[in-house]
């Protein structure tokens, strides 16, 4: 299903979940996908404790096997001129999701989300934010109801201590982006976490 596809993976600056999404890169790869890296500039320059940029720089550029889209200048290409099959955006911040939501296009992301949009191709959204049942609730649902949307599967990560948090599963990342392809939202949307 993925042999041959371009797929784009844009990472915005959840950085707790980076040690689980970036190895999902090569289960593109294994797939014979081909990967098309894009960060945002908080990917490339915050050290937090779980590594610096240039240390998640590197681990990108080894599980994609290419050079990494870092400016918004690289990714609008993403529109007719090299497109991709399926723009994946794992993780994807409360911060992005609002942007992405309201039609702003400020970081390399959001650009080669906007120019995957622009062809009618899928976008795939792995959400991580503290504030999805908080005021980011109404742009998550407009974007569920967007045309060439669609989710990683998601749920409460941990409903007595952040009650308004979501994060998707992204072990279904893969079957996602193959649904999608094929117009389809994996179902369900809403998951329950094992450690919740």
């Amino acid at each position: 299903m993925l042999d041959g596809k371009r797929i784009g993976f844009g990472i915005t600056a959840s950085h707790c979940t980076y040690a689980d999404v970036i190895p999902k890169i090569k289960a593109f790869t294994d797939r014979g996908a081909t990967v098309v890296p894009v960060i945002t500039n908080s990917v490339l320059t915050a050290a937090t404790r779980f590594g610096t940029g240039e240390e998640w720089m590197e681990k990108i550029r080894e599980a994609a096997g290419a050079d990494i889209i870092t400016t918004i200048a690289e990714a609008e290409p993403f529109g007719p001129k090299t497109p991709v099959d399926c723009m994946v955006i794992a993780p994807m911040t409360g911060n992005s999701i609002s942007r992405f939501a309201n039609a702003i296009t400020d970081s390399p992301v959001l650009m080669a989300a906007k120019a995957t949009l622009r062809n009618g191709t899928p976008v795939v959204i792995g959400i991580s934010t503290n504030d999805a049942l908080g005021l980011n609730g109404t742009n998550i649902m407009k974007l569920v109801n967007t045309k060439n949307i669609y989710f990683i599967p998601f749920g409460q990560d941990d409903p007595v201590k952040k009650p308004n948090s979501l994060i998707s599963d992204f072990t279904k990342m893969v079957d996602t982006v193959e649904a999608a392809i094929k117009g389809e939202q994996l179902q369900p949307l809403l998951i329950k976490h094992e450690n919740t």
